[in-house]
């Protein structure tokens, strides 16, 4: 879409025209989708929340500054309708501040080639508090300190749960690897999927499904 025909519908969305939100809605769908599947347990989940924050996009939509991107104003809409469902809907059960919580690390992940359906997955598997601070983390780029204004958690208890879902992330990347393994080694192939699960590749491979 070109930045004339979205600001046309940017303008129809202003003056309430409905033809206007319906296209809107459908040229960043997938984009939209895309972010609330990160936080959501499940497409139903997902879809809930991205309506929500649709009707956020289109009560708001004159608070928009033409120019500045809109996929970056959409994204922050999304995500933070996104954190604002869990808080108010689940019990994220926050692990308790550690002490040594400021010197966590993370251990790398195995080199494997996930695909981006099985990554999802994966991370949807997470617990509710940990996949929220993954995303952020991992995926937003927020600090651990914004995290914790965000969600009302110390720096400490973000860290924390970014070093367990990642944890609980290289744990489920092993499994399937070694389901595939075993599989192949049945068929007499030498062949295997996988991929590490760090900050950068994460980010990329999400990029580039377009979320």
């Amino acid at each position: 879409m070109g930045e004339e025909e979205l600001h046309q519908l940017i303008g129809g969305c202003i003056r309430k025209d409905r033809g206007s939100q319906k296209m809107l809605y459908k040229a960043f769908y997938g984009f939209s989708m895309g972010i609330c599947l990160r936080y959501a347990n499940n497409r139903e989940e997902a879809a809930e929340v991205m309506n929500q924050g649709f009707f956020k996009v289109f009560t708001r939509i004159d608070t928009y500054d033409t120019s500045r991107p809109f996929k970056a104003w959409l994204g922050k809409i999304m995500t933070n309708v996104s954190i604002d469902y869990y808080r108010a809907n689940l019990k994220m059960a926050y692990a308790d501040d550690l002490d040594k919580a400021e010197n966590i690390t993370d251990d790398e992940l195995p080199d494997r080639k996930l695909n981006y359906d099985d990554l999802l997955a994966m991370v949807q598997r997470l617990p509710n508090a940990y996949r929220t601070v993954f995303n952020l983390y991992a995926i937003e780029g927020y600090t651990h300190e914004e995290i914790g204004e965000m969600l009302g958690i110390s720096s400490g208890t973000s860290k924390s749960n970014l070093h367990k879902a990642r944890q609980k992330l290289k744990q489920m990347v092993l499994e399937a690897d070694s389901k595939v393994n075993n599989t192949n080694y049945n068929k007499g192939m030498d062949y295997s999927t996988s991929v590490a699960i760090n900050k950068v590749d994460v980010h990329n491979l999400f990029i580039r499904k377009n979320i």
